[in-house]
């Protein structure tokens, strides 16, 4: 059976409905961080509804299939979302952290594959998409591993002095970082990262939309740094849950400062 928005095995969502109502709404999607027509409070009803209590797999799946099927949401997406699966599970991390959780899909995964006793810290500027990413990772079962903060590293000190005095976030401790959030905020919150020197040499940091809607300076930055401070791999994608638009995901690993 054919999905609706797929021609001949691709998925072409720009034939929907709930993807022209995100583009009318894109003033408030960029100002509130939700699309305005209420598909986050759906999405999660919709998990409650119809995905298993405690199951994380199946809340997952029930979540890529009302992304692929109903209204797409501006999570990683599952295609990203295996290359964020890997970079995980080849960091093998203790404390990750999250710029941008939105209603918690990319948590989902990464709680998933990272290894047991890890936490993961996650920042949202959205309160209400907060409460959504609560909810879903309690019927998931791992809201006892996931944290969401409400705040952004560029408020000017309050959400870097909680993530310091609550949640163990000195020199060197952060092994992993996954960003997708502001675009325009992936290089400023890089280097105020560093400049908290959370990062050890070895840390990974992976970039979503990194080509669209895309994050030029963050990307110039580390191409810049290749070799020195940084190694990056750029993974050639599609934005998420279609097959038409071309994206990157950067996968970088910090050497250190020389």
């Amino acid at each position: 059976m054919r999905r609706l928005g797929e021609i001949r095995g691709r998925r072409l969502p720009f034939l929907r409905w709930s993807v022209l109502r995100m583009l009318f709404g894109m003033r408030k999607l960029t100002r509130d961080w939700q699309v305005g027509d209420g598909r986050e409070e759906a999405l999660a009803a919709h998990v409650l509804a119809h995905a298993r209590a405690g199951d994380l797999d199946d809340v997952i799946r029930v979540i890529d299939d009302f992304c692929a099927t109903r209204s797409i949401m501006i999570n990683v997406g599952d295609e990203k979302g295996e290359l964020l699966d890997r970079a995980v599970q080849r960091a093998s991390p203790s404390l990750l952290l999250e710029l941008g959780t939105y209603c918690g899909y990319s948590g989902l995964r990464m709680a998933r594959v990272m290894p047991a006793g890890a936490r993961l810290c996650s920042l949202e500027f959205s309160l209400a998409n907060a409460e959504i990413a609560r909810r879903i990772w309690d019927h998931a079962g791992i809201g006892d591993r996931l944290t969401v903060v409400v705040g952004m590293l560029g408020d000017g000190g309050a959400t870097i002095d909680r993530l310091r005095s609550e949640f163990g976030f000195t020199e060197g401790a952060v092994d992993f970082v996954f960003v997708d959030h502001d675009k325009s905020a992936y290089l400023p919150d890089l280097e105020c990262i560093l400049e908290e020197r959370w990062l050890h040499s070895g840390s990974v940091v992976v970039a979503d939309n990194v080509k669209f809607p895309g994050a030029p300076e963050y990307r110039a930055y580390l191409q810049a740094a290749e070799g020195k401070n940084w190694r990056t791999i750029e993974h050639d994608t599609h934005v998420e849950y279609q097959s038409l638009l071309k994206d990157l995901v950067l996968e970088s690993q910090y050497l250190g400062e020389h």
